[in-house]
């Protein structure tokens, strides 16, 4: 795992040595065992080296291959790369170092941009061709390693985090404003977009090429649900567990110590056990609770840790989230507001105590239905079809807005169901997992702020994906629009961030594209079965894991983030968004922020995940605007 950056110069210069050294400087915890950089008139590459396979000085980068024509920098894991280093040493190639990054290198010198198709793993890299002086970008498939882009006096600048962009001299970015609404009503900025008008996201399986005469952008790789199986039920739960168990076996090559997250869930879980059938030593684990029964996993954790036998840490999460919430927000520079980045920070630092890789159960819920949300949304989508349009269209809607308006939790359950009815079914999944509540948007946002959104709606983007689904199966429609959106904008960045502000590299074989496309071939009555989430995954583990890990109420990294504002964070909340002049006040009304905080404070109403919102928008804000101003 590591961190490349980089820009081309055709016709205008962009930096020098000095400048790849600091865009390096900039994403050094992303791989402080090296560095490195290469400059010529038309290009500039840099890397951070984190050595996890060939840990000799063979493995360095940038890379060049042997004839000397190409140059690359890599940020990720090849998982596939011995047998396809195999097949090429078959057809006379011949290789320096041990590495996966070599072998990209090779595959490239043959098979030009069909190299990517070859490639099983995560991966974001830039390899230069001397020859023709052209770029070649590529992203992983599902977008587990994160590539930005940025134009800057007509020339490409690339890195894995944008503040490795941002040390190019000159560079002054602006906010892009239908990017500011995106993170509150998502969480996160989806891709394409990042919250800067000058920078971009590669989207995930997506190569380009950049030269003296342009840039050309292609996607490779898509997840089809067209070619549905017609096995029985049996065969399938056959099929799928063996194909995790060789999933988790790959990303168990590594020449350093190598561990897992563990949380007591049924993926994370599934990892473990799948990992000690296939070592001859104990797995190490590790594991992240609370000072809070609610959200506290720790005991399920370790009744999987004690049945596997493995080496197992713990942590509890206590007073060090206001002790350390300010420097672990730093390390996102565009805003995020998934609060589990909390823990998934500590159990980071608690692993790299033990490990420098550590194996992940994320990509589950989204490939085999696990979020409750998909089974309250099916609901929605059930009920929306038992009432004609002109009642659901033209009726529910002022319901709706009737019901908010009435005292209760009741009636603001029940305003929300007949705004789902009422919506069509794409429409309906964004508004009912919207993170910001549109009319609390609207009672907070300014006038001159929402004139300059002209009309922006962030559903356009859930819209976009569900319509995009080649299938007419509502649930997998929605399974995919999440695979799109929430998989790479949230929980994939979320770890990459939090896992590599701790220099170490996580791995997740559930997002093996091979599962995620069997998974998707699955019928979606196999995934959800009524209520029951997951239903064909945890039938294909019931030889492996017991039945209460399998069928226990889902709690997710969830946090006790209502009790968190209103005593750990209180003072953080008050000193960062109601004390002196925030960036918040941009594009938000003070005195309304502050009576919904009121309103929160005194347990009359809710406001846990939009003020969270706020308060991390204002982290970051000082961090990338009055920080870079102050620079």
């Amino acid at each position: 795992m590591c961190g490349i950056a980089g820009f081309t110069q055709f016709n205008s210069d962009v930096g020098t040595e000095k400048t790849l050294s600091a865009m390096g400087e900039a994403i050094f915890h992303r791989g402080p065992d090296a560095g490195g950089v290469y400059l010529e008139n038309t290009v500039g590459l840099c890397h951070r080296r984190l050595s996890i396979i060939d840990l000799s000085e063979a493995g360095s980068q940038p890379m060049h291959s042997l004839c000397s024509r190409y140059i690359i920098v890599f940020n990720g894991e090849i998982y596939n790369f011995l047998e396809l280093r195999h097949d090429l040493e078959e057809q006379g190639v011949r290789f320096n170092s041990r590495t996966d990054t070599e072998v990209i290198l090779a595959l490239y010198q043959r098979y030009g941009d069909k190299c990517v198709t070859m490639l099983n793993g995560m991966f974001a890299f830039a390899i230069w061709d001397t020859q023709t002086e052209s770029l070649f970008l590529a992203r992983d498939r599902l977008g587990k390693k994160p590539l930005y882009l940025a134009k800057h006096k007509g020339e490409w600048i690339f890195a894995s985090e944008i503040k490795a962009i941002l040390a190019v001299p000159e560079f002054k970015p602006t906010i892009r404003p239908d990017a500011v609404k995106d993170f509150f009503f998502y969480q996160y900025i989806p891709e394409e977009k990042s919250i800067y008008k000058e920078v971009d996201k590669l989207e995930p399986g997506h190569w380009m090429k950049v030269d003296a005469n342009g840039a050309t952008v292609k996607q490779y790789w898509d997840v089809s649900f067209s070619d549905t199986l017609d096995l029985p039920e049996e065969e399938i739960e056959s099929e799928l567990l063996e194909l995790l168990s060789d999933s988790v076996k790959q990303r168990m090559i590594s020449d350093v110590p190598l561990g897992a997250f563990l949380s007591g869930g049924i993926d994370s879980s599934m990892v473990v056990g799948l990992m000690a059938e296939h070592s001859d030593t104990s797995v190490t684990t590790c594991a992240i609770g609370f000072d809070d029964e609610k959200f506290d996993e720790v005991k399920y954790a370790s009744a999987v840790a004690k049945q596997f036998n493995t080496d197992h840490h713990e942590f509890t999460v206590k007073e060090t989230v206001s002790d350390n919430l300010t420097g672990i927000a730093s390390y996102f520079d565009e805003p995020f507001a998934d609060p589990s980045f909390v823990p998934t920070f500590f159990v980071s630092q608690l692993a790299k105590k033990q490990v420098t890789v550590a194996l992940a159960g994320d990509g589950g819920d989204e490939n085999f239905a696990g979020y409750s949300k998909y089974s309250v949304d099916q609901a929605e989508n059930d009920l929306r079809k038992r009432f004609p349009a002109w009642l659901s269209r033209g009726v529910f809607p002022s319901a709706s807005r009737l019901a908010r308006k009435l005292p209760g939790s009741h009636c603001r359950k029940a305003a929300s169901l007949l705004e789902a009815v009422s919506n069509d079914p794409a429409s309906a999944f964004f508004v009912t997992n919207s993170f910001f509540r549109q009319h609390l948007w609207d009672q907070l946002v300014k006038d001159d702020f929402q004139r300059e959104l002209d009309g922006y709606d962030p559903a356009d983007i859930t819209r976009k994906f569900y319509e995009s689904a080649d299938t007419d199966d509502h649930l997998q429609s929605i399974l995919y629009t999440d695979i799109k959106t929430y998989l790479p904008g949230d929980i994939l960045v979320k770890v990459d961030r939090m896992s590599m502000a701790n220099s170490l590299e996580t791995r997740a074989p559930i997002l093996d594209y091979r599962v995620v496309e069997y998974a998707a071939k699955i019928p979606a009555d196999l995934k959800l079965q009524g209520k029951e989430k997951k239903s064909i995954l945890k039938k294909s583990l019931k030889n492996l894991l017991p039945h209460d890990i399998l069928y226990r109420k889902k709690m997710g990294f969830s946090v006790p983030l209502a009790q968190w504002l209103r005593v750990e964070l209180k003072d953080i909340f008050e000193r960062f968004v109601l004390d002196g002049n925030a960036g918040l006040l941009n594009f938000f009304e003070k005195e309304r922020i502050n009576h919904i905080w009121q309103q929160h404070l005194n347990k009359r109403l809710d406001y846990s995940q939009e003020l969270w919102s706020l308060l991390v928008f204002e982290m970051w804000w000082q961090n990338y605007i009055e920080g870079s101003l102050r620079g």
